[in-house]
């Protein structure tokens, strides 16, 4: 008989960037209804401070740390195949992490905002969707942001090259444009498989996805936001809401699929990204 005070009992969680902000939120609860998590991120002396407090709430789901460096291939690898040698279902991958008004690189030589927000997760993905495919029913939530409304389309050569506005902020636009294109077109392609994925506007956060952007930019961009808490409402929709789950590749915001912008409608564009992703991670 079913726990209807833990829901997600004996079901598999991995959550990018969850070591602060929504994802942590995110983790949080979904460990408080049952489910064991995966924390990926970065950096594990930050984490595991998350995962000790997480711990000592007493929720009802385990929680453990995978190492993830998003804008390094060979780190994306490690992380999908420590997990595959858990030999665990995966019910929930939640592409979560992401940074704004960064400049540079990647490791593997992306546009620093493109190479984590999306080419760092189709990456990631693409590993573990035959293990998505054998715990079906499943779903993949991205984190994306109304901020790719502001772009118009995606210039290819300009996403291997460094950064080149002195913000960030439009290349940020790019990789949620990204990252909507990617939901849409993973849910045409696992369309009757038991997997559905659904990409989401959380609000604007005060979180550490910010956390390039200079000082006293980012203070007053604080002012006007929402809490992690709140912001992780929508991911928790997504991921748990009995009633999404005969719903796929359609974006959301404030716990509602909404219309994206016409350029994110655009299937032969997510088509290109898709192949080109392909070939890039090769």
């Amino acid at each position: 008989m079913a726990d209807s005070s833990r829901p997600l009992l004996g079901k598999v969680a991995l959550i990018t960037g969850a070591n602060t902000g929504i994802g942590r939120v995110t983790a949080r609860e979904l460990a408080r209804q049952g489910a064991q998590v995966f924390i990926a991120c970065r950096s594990a002396a930050r984490a595991q401070p998350v995962i000790d407090e997480l711990r000592g709430l007493g929720l009802a789901g385990s929680m453990e740390l995978l190492p993830l460096d998003l804008g390094d291939f060979a780190s994306v690898r490690a992380c999908a195949q420590a997990f595959l040698a858990r030999d665990l279902p995966l019910h929930l991958l939640i592409n979560n992490a992401g940074l704004a008004g960064s400049r540079g690189l990647t490791a593997s030589g992306f546009e620093l905002a493109f190479g984590v927000n999306h080419m760092g997760h189709f990456l990631l993905t693409q590993l573990l969707l035959d293990r998505l495919r054998q715990s079906a029913p499943a779903r993949i939530v991205t984190v994306a942001s109304r901020a790719h409304k502001r772009v118009n389309g995606l210039q290819w050569d300009a996403l291997r090259q460094g950064t080149r506005t002195r913000t960030g902020v439009l290349e940020y636009g790019v990789s949620k444009l990204a990252n909507v294109l990617f939901s849409a077109e993973l849910g045409r392609r696992l369309a009757g498989s038991g997997v559905t994925t659904y990409a989401l506007h959380p609000g604007v956060v005060a979180s550490d996805v910010w956390r390039s952007v200079p000082w006293p930019l980012r203070s007053l961009m604080k002012l006007a936001m929402i809490s992690p808490e709140e912001g992780a409402a929508t991911t928790l929709h997504c991921a748990t809401a009995p009633a999404l789950s005969s719903e796929t590749g359609l974006y959301y915001d404030q716990c509602a699929p909404r219309p994206p912008s016409a350029v994110a409608q655009n299937t032969a564009l997510a088509g290109e990204l898709w192949q080109r992703s392909e070939t890039w991670v090769r």
